[in-house]
């Protein structure tokens, strides 16, 4: 109501006037932008789609996508070695001089992310400049003005951890009991007891560690406030640095598992070679809260999700991977999570999202939850019960109750074998159509013969009491956005029971 009304008066944002001094912010080497720019000819790569303005760049630029166009204006790119004293300063006066015009840059996510990326930048190469500092004053407010309270979730910390850089920039109170204000009670809520954050994203995860790295690396180099703060920072940087080993692979890679991609996030080593350079310790944590089980038998890794879709109020960044899993073998991809390559609302993104694109089970041709637009579930799936012991776990769900079904899935494991037991639960005798989809990475060979799957890395059979039937056809593994690899997928339809084992 507010924003319609402001539209309709043609409401301007004041120029808050910046007084008293500023400080710049030092911090301890932080961690660099994985982003490529060439500053010197106005070319910018984000998401594997590389763009050059030529002469002038135009900050609006849309035809790649919104996610693209914030990436422009988050400035990330600053912390690139590829980006020098000078071309920074180029690029955020440019900013300046055009921000009265700018659109989707101006909105609070980007805002909050450029407002730390500039107070960084200018740290870094001792900077003062009077027009930058008016600038990011503004901006601040303009942040104030509008905290994503509408979105929440990573959100709502970003927009928090832009107040907490510019409380310090600026010796702000104003700003820093705002800070406090949401990163108190977000930071409580938003990670679980295991240290995973809670929109249950292994990516997201990363990011919101990184910003909690960095504002514990700030409290470390200043000292402006009575920071009662800094022993929820570092306690929950610790906690989630336990969960995020467990997240990651013993090659460093994350599981794939809800909006995830590789090259967006800093890597799992990054984040934690820049929190031993800040001496804190990962917590070690077991996977539970967040309905993930890791389980590593050296020979094979495998993560399993037996958790909620996410968050009830913010499901927006989760799948239908309900009871799927992720599964490494000697290091490497073996059985793999589609991944996520759009952000738009496009049938790419619906695929993506979709039951068919995970380990799972579809009944009935029925998803999981009703999944629509990019960051939209209706009707979701929940979890009604949990059981598990020391080599094995049971999880159901009740995405199909709606058709008097219920989805019940066993993984039992030993050092050499994966044993999954599917179950579809109904109180007549009906048959049902089930499908359980098994992605195998690119680099896997794959032989099927009706119940019997060869590969390179090992072997996987299916056995049930009735009619059984299998196929495979290509699907588009997405490793990153904008990014796909074709590889192999295997579909296998049965009625009631499905035992599949995994030899390794």
């Amino acid at each position: 109501m507010r924003k319609k009304w402001r539209n309709l008066t043609v409401f301007r944002h004041p120029h808050f006037k910046l007084r008293g001094a500023v400080q710049p912010v030092r911090l301890f080497p932080s961690l660099p932008a994985a982003l490529h720019v060439h500053c010197q000819i106005n070319t910018f790569t984000f998401l594997n789609i590389k763009h050059d303005f030529k002469d002038n760049i135009n900050w609006n630029e849309s035809r790649y996508g919104k996610l693209w166009t914030y990436n422009l204006t988050y400035f990330e790119f600053l912390h690139s070695s590829r980006v020098t004293k000078s071309d920074g300063l180029r690029l955020i006066h440019d900013f300046i001089d055009q921000i009265e015009d700018i659109k989707d840059g101006v909105e609070p996510f980007p805002t909050a992310l450029r407002i730390m990326n500039w107070i960084k930048f200018v740290g870094q190469h001792n900077i003062w400049d009077g027009k930058i500092d008016r600038s990011l004053y503004q901006q601040t407010h303009l942040l104030l003005d509008q905290l994503e309270y509408h979105l929440l979730g990573n959100h709502l910390l970003e927009n928090g951890f832009a107040l907490f850089f510019a409380a310090y920039y600026f010796q702000s109170n104003e700003f820093y009991a705002a800070a406090k204000k949401i990163l108190e009670p977000e930071l409580e809520e938003q990670i679980l007891a295991d240290g995973v954050h809670f929109e249950l994203s292994p990516m997201y995860h990363q990011w919101m560690l990184y910003r909690v790295l960095d504002c514990c690396n700030l409290i470390k180099r200043q000292d402006f406030f009575d920071d009662t703060l800094n022993d929820t920072l570092r306690s929950k940087a610790s906690l989630m640095l336990g969960a995020l080993e467990q997240l990651t692979f013993l090659s460093g890679d994350i599981a794939l598992l809800n909006d995830s991609a590789f090259d967006i996030a800093p890597t799992s080593r990054e984040l934690l070679e820049y929190a031993r350079r800040l001496n804190i310790e990962k917590k070690s944590v077991k996977l539970k809260e967040s309905g993930y089980r890791r389980i590593n038998k050296g020979r094979y890794e495998l993560l399993i999700d037996i958790g909620e879709i996410g968050p009830t109020y913010i499901p927006g960044h989760a799948h239908c991977d309900m009871l799927s899993f992720v599964l490494y073998v000697g290091g490497a991809p073996f059985i793999v999570d589609t991944g996520t390559s759009t952000y738009e609302a496009n049938d790419t993104r619906q695929q993506e999202r979709s039951t068919a694109a995970h380990n799972t089970v579809m009944v009935n041709d029925k998803e999981q939850s009703e999944i629509w637009s990019a960051f939209r579930v209706a009707n979701r799936a929940r979890i009604v019960e949990i059981k598990e012991g020391d080599n094995w776990v049971e999880a159901t769900h009740n995405g199909y109750q709606e058709m008097g079904i219920y989805h019940r899935r066993r993984f039992e494991w030993t050092a050499d074998q994966i044993v999954i037991k599917d179950f579809i639960q109904s109180k007549g005798e009906t048959d049902h159509k089930a499908t359980a989809y098994l992605h195998f990475a690119p680099a896997v060979f794959v032989q099927l013969d009706k119940r019997n799957i060869e590969t390179q890395k090992g072997s996987v059979t299916f056995a049930t009491e009735s009619t059984i039937d299998s196929e495979q056809s290509i699907y588009q593994f997405a490793p990153t956005f904008n990014r796909t690899v074709e590889a192999i997928r295997v579909d296998i339809h049965f009625d009631r029971h499905l035992e599949t084992r995994i030899n390794i």
